[in-house]
């Protein structure tokens, strides 16, 4: 039977559309596709609804190409895999978790680009990742102007928090550096001759000044600071400044490349600092296989590191290792611990926020992180007023037979630090 063929039964008589004129039938005809195409429409988005209700999208935007990809990438598996032990837990109050991951390319203009799009079109409730603050910055004043949550996994500068931007947080913070080398080198080394190198980069930068400022309170005088390019090609010439002062004990706010050539070159000039000092990008595996033996003696700073965790999180440290392991195959970092932190901390303000039979709302959510109070592998989590991490501090790490072995401080330290370094003809 034909459409126009169907027999419509009133109360009087039967009624079928051969009966109506043909200009009629047309009209009822689209009528009746109207009607389709509003009842799927209305069905979708019905589906859509239910089906968004039950899964909650958290934004992630990291360096994963670019100039600083390796860090982003690392940050990225962390966060990884906080997002996959919440799902395969019942996720978040019974909503599984969606990470929209986007790729700021290492450049500031593009990370805005990136913010703009998961806030007003993915719709996103909280943010998340961000390395190095040229690019967590402008993510943190998207954040403020869509008032959704962000806790940045690597984030120094003070500047940051100094904006009054109530939905930014961050896991990290410049004094949980400078606080155990300024401790170490006043209680332990008490150096006579002392330098700070610094890479002239915003970060670095600051940090030597609130070293310097640091040891000038514990009567440690710095003989020399000196700015250098990251990625300079020759360190011969510092070299031989530092030689003519008798420098004893190096700082250097340099990173991993910078390390690897400034220590090759100390050695070829046999240039032998009592202790050499890398806060940055020495405190890696990576590191240690790079430099072979050569490695041996050097000082880094280390928030956490496989084996090396806060007190009474041995077991969600371990369970984090075996599940990056089997996610990567290979060892976590530290660079990835604070991906994994900085998505433990929205998770669980969200879990918050659920449980109290509230909406998930980027207000809610802030409140939230506010009132956290949570003991990770890597920290006690709970942000200050400003968004800083009130307990994030570093421990100070020391290569002993190229193995990362904390020295500083004293209730955390597995030994004592070797010190002075032995000469480079000596080992």
């Amino acid at each position: 039977m034909k459409l126009w063929q169907i027999h419509v039964k009133t109360g009087l008589e039967i009624f079928t559309m051969e009966n109506l004129p043909k200009n009629h039938r047309i009209i009822f005809l689209w009528f009746i596709r109207y009607l389709c195409i509003i009842f799927c429409v209305l069905f979708l988005a019905f589906w859509s609804n239910t089906s968004s209700a039950e899964i909650i999208k958290i934004g992630e935007i990291n360096p994963l190409s670019g100039r600083l990809a390796k860090n982003g990438i690392e940050i990225h598996q962390g966060i990884e895999v906080a997002v996959a032990e919440a799902n395969e837990a019942g996720g978040v109050n019974g909503k599984q978790l969606r990470l929209i991951s986007r790729d700021d390319q290492s450049q500031p203009d593009v990370a805005i680009s990136r913010a703009e799009e998961l806030c007003s079109w993915e719709k996103v409730a909280a943010l998340t990742g961000g390395y190095v603050d040229s690019l967590v910055g402008p993510i943190a004043a998207v954040a403020k102007k869509y008032q959704i949550p962000y806790v940045a996994s690597a984030s120094l500068q003070k500047e940051l928090v100094q904006h009054e931007n109530l939905y930014f947080f961050r896991v990290s913070r410049l004094q949980g550096f400078v606080e155990p080398l300024c401790g170490i080198l006043a209680e332990h080394f008490k150096p006579q001759h002392l330098a700070i190198l610094h890479a002239a980069t915003p970060g670095s930068t600051e940090l030597a000044r609130d070293l310097e400022h640091c040891f000038k309170i514990h009567g440690l005088k710095v003989q020399l600071i000196e700015k250098f390019r990251p990625g300079m090609p020759d360190f011969t010439p510092l070299i031989a400044k530092l030689a003519a002062m008798k420098i004893d004990v190096i700082v250097s706010g340099g990173f991993t490349p910078d390390h690897i050539l400034l220590v090759r070159q100390l050695k070829e000039n046999k240039v032998s600092p009592k202790a050499y000092i890398g806060p940055f990008g020495i405190a890696y595996e990576s590191f240690i296989r790079t430099m072979g033996k050569d490695a041996n003696y050097l000082y880094s700073t280390c928030a956490w590191h496989p084996g090396i965790t806060e007190p009474g999180t041995e077991a969600t440290s371990k369970a984090f290792v075996q599940k990056f392991h089997q996610m990567f195959n290979r060892q976590p970092n530290t660079t990835n611990m604070h991906g994994y932190t900085s998505a433990r901390a929205l998770i669980a303000a969200m879990r918050t926020v659920l449980h109290n039979g509230q909406p998930l709302t980027g207000d809610n959510i802030r409140i939230a992180l506010t009132k956290l109070d949570l003991i990770l592998p890597m920290e006690h989590l709970a942000f200050e007023k400003n968004g800083d991490p009130l307990h994030y501090r570093h421990m100070v790490v020391q290569i002993q037979k190229e193995r990362l072995v904390v020295v500083y401080p004293s209730d955390r330290a597995a030994a004592q630090p070797i010190y002075p370094t032995p000469s480079w003809d000596q080992r």
